[in-house]
């Protein structure tokens, strides 16, 4: 049985200010959305989007904006840190098999990063769906060749 992630809580939760490069990082990704929500697009189908994101210990993937509605499983497990829109940072730790599911209305989004913070590679899958109620993202030139190669 899958594990979720509904009801958990951070590990950690801060509000203090984020470092300058971060705070500059993020006001690019405002200006100028990025809707890869994983570092490789591993399929995509007129009703899916499939990523995986790969972190080496101390690797972070950047900010990334969410627009459709999703689901991420956690697959090796491990420890990772998230800055968010709302100005908050949060650590968590997660489980082999665990997955939250997230919904986005018209209009709505969510944009964060992840950090490794653990000691070996962190895996995760994320599954978007292309059938919720915002259009889904453009993606740049050079991300659809990696999965149709696959």
């Amino acid at each position: 049985m899958a594990m979720s992630m509904i009801d958990k809580s951070a590990a950690r939760t801060d509000r203090s200010e984020w470092p300058k490069v971060l705070q500059q990082e993020f006001e690019r990704e405002a200006q100028n959305h990025n809707g890869c929500v994983g570092s490789t697009l591993v399929s995509e189908s007129e009703r899916v989007r499939v990523w995986t994101i790969r972190l080496a210990p101390g690797e972070r993937f950047g900010f990334h904006r969410h627009v459709l509605d999703y689901f991420w499983t956690s697959v090796s497990g491990g420890r990772g840190r998230q800055h968010v829109h709302d100005g908050t940072t949060v650590e968590y730790t997660y489980q082999p098999g665990e997955t939250r599911h997230e919904s986005y209305g018209k209009g709505e989004f969510k944009v964060h990063d992840l950090e490794n913070l653990g000691d070996r590679e962190m895996v995760f899958m994320t599954v978007e769906f292309k059938d919720s109620a915002n259009q889904p993202m453009k993606l740049p030139d050079g991300v659809r060749p990696q999965a149709e190669a696959a």
